[in-house]
C-alpha cells in the first residue's frame, strides 16, 4: 500500500511538472500595426517580435465586439457577447460562468490575474477562479494607480502602470512551486487612452510625421453618421483623448494634435515590450520558458483616423483587427504565420486543449490547435460581428456585420424592427482591403449582397441570436457635441 501511494504521488508530481504553464498577456486597444512583427515602420518591439518569430503569429485575428468588456468576456469564455451577457463596459463577468482560468484552477493550476480587468467598472474585489486577483477600479492611471491587493488592502503604488503590473506579476511568479503548474494573466492598461508614455519614451517619435489617413477624406459613399462623427469625441476633429485642447478644429494645422496623439499611443507600446522582455528573461533563468504557453494579444482594435474616426466600436477593419501571438513548443516547434480568420472566442478552447484540461461546453469558439499543427479544412470562412448602441457614446449606432475571407457587409438595424435608418456598407476586401469603395448601391452587387445577408442571418441564428432574440436598445441617432462621460 505504501509503495502504491508513493507511486501515485510521484505520478501526480510528474504530471504537474509536465503540464504547461500559461502566461496570458492582454493589451487594451492594441492595433496590430503598432508592433514590428505586424509591419510597423516606426514602433520597435523586438521582444514581442521574438515571441512571434519563435511561435505562431495569427495574421487575421478579430474581435467579435469591438468594446473592452464584451471582448474580454469573449476571450475568457469562448462565447459571443449576447451569450455571456457582458454587452457593455459596465457589466460584470457572471460569477457562475466558466472561463479558461477557472477551468485550469479546478484542474490543479495556481491562477492569478494582475492588472486591468475591466468587467464591473467600480468593482476591484477578487473574482472567482483566481487564487490571487490584483486589480483596480475603472481604467486605472498610467502613474500611481490605487490597487486592490487580492482583497487584503488598497494601496497606491507609485510608478508607471506597465512597470508596476509587471512587478506584481513577477512577485507572484517567484513564489510558485515547481510541483504545480500556474496560469498568470497580465492585463496591461497600455495602449488605452489617455495615452501617456513613460518619460524615457516621451520623445522617441518626435521626428515622425503622422498625417490624417487618406480615408479620413473619402466619405462620399459612407453613411451619414460617419460624417457626423468627425467633430465629436470619436472623430478626428474632436478632442483626441485630450491631445487637442481647443476643439473641434478642422484646420490644416490641427493635424499636429493628431500626430501627437499617435506618438503617445506608440510610446506606451514600447513599455509593454519592456515588460515582455522582463518576464521572458525570468522564464529563461528558471528554465520554464519551453514549458510555458505564452499568449500575447489585444482585446479589440482601434481606429486612428480611418474614415475620419478614432476609438473603436464599428465593424471597419481597424476596429476589428487584433494581434494574436502564441509561443508554445506544445503547439509548434517552428515559426508559423496563420492566415485564416481567428476570433477572440477561439482563445479559451485553444488554451485548454494545449493544457490537456477539460473543454468548455456549448461555446462558439473553436480550438486552433489542429489548424496550426496540421491544417483544418473545416475552419471558418465567415463570421459575424455585433455591437449595441450606447447612450453614453451616441456616435455609433447598432452594428451587425458579416465578414468572409473576401467580403464584408455591414448594416445598422434601428432596434425596433423597423427599416434601417442608416446606409449599409459592402466591401470587396480582396481588391479593396482599405474599404475605400462602398459597393452597396451597385446593381451588379445585388446577388453578392443577398448572399451575405443570408450568411449573416445563418451565423447569427447558429449562436442563438435571430430576429426574435436580437433585442437591441433603440438607436437614437448620432448626436452632435461632446459627451460628459469619460471615454471607455
Amino acid at each position: 500500500m505504501i509503495r502504491l501511494l508513493a507511486f501515485l504521488l510521484l505520478a501526480t508530481l510528474s504530471h504537474a511538472a509536465t503540464r504547461p504553464n500559461v502566461l496570458f498577456i492582454l493589451c487594451d486597444d492594441l492595433r496590430p500595426d503598432a508592433l514590428g512583427c505586424y509591419g510597423s515602420k516606426h514602433v520597435k518591439t523586438p521582444n514581442i517580435d521574438r515571441l512571434a518569430n519563435e511561435g505562431v503569429r495569427f495574421a487575421n485575428t478579430f474581435c467579435t465586439t469591438s468594446l473592452c468588456s464584451p471582448s474580454r468576456a469573449s476571450i475568457l469564455s469562448g462565447l459571443y457577447a449576447h451569450a455571456h451577457g457582458v454587452t457593455n463596459n459596465f457589466t460584470e463577468y457572471p460569477a457562475t460562468l466558466r472561463s479558461f482560468p477557472s477551468v485550469l484552477h479546478d484542474a490543479g493550476y495556481a491562477t492569478a490575474y494582475f492588472g486591468k480587468y475591466h468587467m464591473g467598472e467600480e468593482n476591484d474585489e477578487p473574482r472567482a477562479g483566481y487564487d490571487t486577483f490584483v486589480t483596480h477600479k475603472g481604467q486605472g492611471k498610467y502613474f500611481d494607480t490605487e490597487w486592490n491587493l487580492n482583497g487584503r488592502k488598497r494601496e497606491v503604488i507609485k510608478g508607471y502602470y506597465t512597470t508596476v503590473v509587471t512587478d506584481l506579476a513577477m512577485d507572484w511568479l517567484k513564489q510558485q512551486s515547481a510541483d504545480k503548474p500556474w496560469c498568470a494573466c497580465i492585463g496591461h492598461k497600455a495602449p488605452h487612452s489617455f495615452y501617456t508614455p513613460e518619460p524615457k519614451y516621451e520623445h522617441v517619435f518626435d521626428d515622425v510625421r503622422v498625417p490624417y489617413p487618406a480615408t479620413a477624406f473619402m466619405l462620399d459613399d459612407k453613411p451619414e453618421w460617419i460624417k457626423q462623427r468627425l467633430y465629436t469625441w470619436h472623430g478626428i476633429y474632436g478632442p483626441l483623448f485630450e491631445w487637442r485642447k481647443k476643439f473641434p478644429d478642422d484646420s490644416p494645422a490641427a493635424v499636429k494634435d493628431f500626430e501627437n496623439m499617435v506618438h503617445g499611443y506608440w510610446g506606451t507600446v514600447l513599455s509593454v515590450d519592456d515588460s515582455v522582455a522582463r518576464v521572458r528573461a525570468w522564464l529563461e533563468e528558471t528554465k520554464q520558458l519551453d514549458n510555458t504557453i505564452i499568449v500575447f494579444m489585444g482585446d479589440n482594435g482601434l481606429l486612428e483616423g480611418e474614415d475620419g474616426m478614432v476609438d473603436k466600436r464599428t465593424a471597419h477593419e481597424p476596429s476589428l483587427r487584433i494581434p494574436l501571438i502564441v509561443r508554445a513548443p506544445q503547439l509548434t516547434k517552428e515559426p508559423k504565420v496563420i492566415p485564416q480568420q481567428v476570433l477572440t472566442v477561439d482563445v479559451a478552447p485553444s488554451l485548454l486543449a494545449l493544457c490537456g484540461a477539460p473543454a468548455l461546453e456549448n461555446i462558439h469558439g473553436k480550438s486552433f490547435v489542429k489548424l496550426v499543427q496540421d491544417g483544418d479544412s473545416t475552419w471558418r470562412k465567415s463570421w459575424f460581428y455585433h455591437y449595441n448602441y450606447e447612450k453614453q457614446f451616441p456616435y455609433t449606432p447598432n452594428v451587425r456585420a458579416v465578414r468572409t475571407d473576401g467580403w464584408k457587409f455591414i448594416h445598422y438595424p434601428h432596434g425596433d424592427g423597423s427599416a434601417d435608418k442608416h446606409m449599409a456598407e459592402l466591401y470587396d476586401l480582396k481588391n479593396d482591403p482599405g474599404e475605400t469603395k462602398n459597393l452597396i448601391g451597385k446593381p451588379e452587387m445585388v446577388g453578392k449582397l443577398e448572399e451575405l445577408q443570408a450568411e449573416l442571418a445563418r451565423l447569427m441564428k447558429a449562436t442563438g441570436l435571430d430576429d426574435k432574440t436580437d433585442k437591441m436598445p433603440l438607436d437614437e441617432g448620432v448626436k452632435s457635441g461632446l459627451p460628459d462621460a469619460k471615454i471607455r
